[in-house]
């Protein structure tokens, strides 16, 4: 633990905004005690929502080292496979995107235009 991050309850009760601004910073927490002992950490909102994500995808994916490893040998090797390939390898089902057309409507267009001629 860290003398400077490390606060009785009753400190922090005194020092909570401070203490809410400070774990803004990346990678910043406070131990809150209580006679002495460990009892609760503060960290920020989105640190504590990584670290959710972290646990999730240990949890999803639990012998990950090992998978990355394998990974990298095979990308060595040459056994490497597409994305879509991996995923279907895995159960995932990728959606076919190709049929979609992405384009600005002419609606849209027509009032663009018209608004750049009333601007001149």
């Amino acid at each position: 633990m860290d003398a400077k991050t490390t606060l009785s309850i009753s400190e922090a009760r005194r020092r909570i905004f401070e203490i809410a601004e400070d774990v803004q910073k990346p990678n910043t927490h406070f131990t809150l005690t209580e006679n002495g002992r460990p009892k609760v950490v503060i960290m920020s909102a989105e640190e504590f929502e990584s670290w959710q994500e972290t646990v999730k995808v240990l949890s999803d994916f639990p012998d990950l080292k090992k998978d990355i490893a394998e990974a990298e040998r095979q990308f060595a090797q040459g056994e490497y496979s597409t994305l879509e390939e991996l995923l279907a390898r895995e159960g995932f089902v990728v959606a076919d995107k190709s049929n979609k057309r992405y384009a600005v409507s002419r609606r849209h267009t027509k009032k663009g235009k018209a608004r750049a001629r009333k601007d001149k």
